[in-house]
């Protein structure tokens, strides 16, 4: 058994771990009402401008150049994960990166090259010592500062790879933020766009109920660019929020472990100096026998 001093050590640190523990806590439960707030707000306008962008589609003629929508043999892959900067935030990155792992071991055996772009300095660690190509790693700005100026950059650097033929088709990774204690890797299709059908027959669930100035085609054109920008933020946002979630209950979970742990050491200490008082009147009164 521990002496008395390092019993006294031990519980003052459980308990210094205990009240960082709680603070880191408390940080993570703010920034996760702002970035909740945020998300739940975004994403019903994501869906909102997808669901206007295909009642457009309808109006919008083949003729016209739409490259982003031209599907093509698949060799190369291109993958945007987003991921978190820092750790301490329980399995949120090990489980987005391990089924990451899974999908980009699926494409190389089916002889697709994959190749990745990276949001959060813990994925772009974890691809680079595992040998995976990484062929942009953006680091500014953070992603808990990331702004739609952020999206943005992120979008034309994705619709360029995939334009100019370095990728033939792009994927979105990311955790997607259902409540306060589920958060769930997510992959999307990000390029070429298929979910939308450009030039098909009108249908009822689509009808335009607004005027289009100049032409459909332009008014298209001028939409899609925004459209991908949207659809990156809002993974962005939703990764962020479960980044926050993941973070409070990994601190949670701490300072309740630490709290149970500084009870038993607690427990521990009593009893030893119990033992300890008892040993010395045992002393005392065998020594006043002695004596008499």
């Amino acid at each position: 058994m521990a002496n008395l001093k390092e019993l006294r050590g031990r519980i003052k640190s459980v308990a210094s771990i205990a009240q960082i523990t709680r603070a880191m806590e408390m940080v993570a439960s703010m920034k996760l009402r702002k970035v909740q707030a945020k998300a739940q707000a975004f994403h019903p306008y994501t869906e909102e401008i997808r669901h206007m962008i295909e009642r457009l589609a309808g109006k919008v003629s083949k003729e016209g150049e739409l490259p982003l929508f031209r599907a093509r043999e698949v060799h190369t892959v291109g993958i945007l994960v987003v991921s978190s900067d820092r750790g301490l935030c329980g399995s949120y990155n090990s489980n987005l990166l391990f089924s990451l792992k899974k999908i980009a071991e699926e494409l190389q055996q089916g002889g697709k090259q994959v190749k990745f772009w990276c949001y959060g300095r813990k994925s772009y660690a974890w691809l680079q010592r595992r040998g995976f190509h990484v062929e942009r790693f953006f680091v500014e700005p953070a992603l808990d500062k990331a702004d739609f100026g952020a999206a943005k950059m992120i979008a034309q650097a994705l619709v360029e790879a995939f334009s100019t033929g370095l990728v033939d088709d792009v994927r979105l990774y990311y955790t997607r933020f259902q409540s306060m204690i589920r958060f769930v890797p997510k992959q999307e299709p990000f390029l070429p766009i298929s979910s939308i059908a450009v030039g098909e027959p009108d249908d009822d669930r689509f009808e335009l109920d607004f005027l289009l100035e100049p032409d459909a085609n332009t008014v298209f054109n001028r939409l899609m660019p925004r459209y991908l920008e949207t659809v990156v933020y809002d993974a962005m946002v939703q990764a962020l929020a479960s980044e926050h979630a993941s973070r409070r209950m990994a601190m949670k979970s701490a300072t309740d472990a630490a709290v149970r742990m500084n009870k038993g050491l607690k427990k521990v200490y009593n009893r030893a100096r119990q033992e300890n008082i008892t040993k010395e009147l045992l002393d005392i009164v065998g020594g006043a026998s002695a004596v008499s």
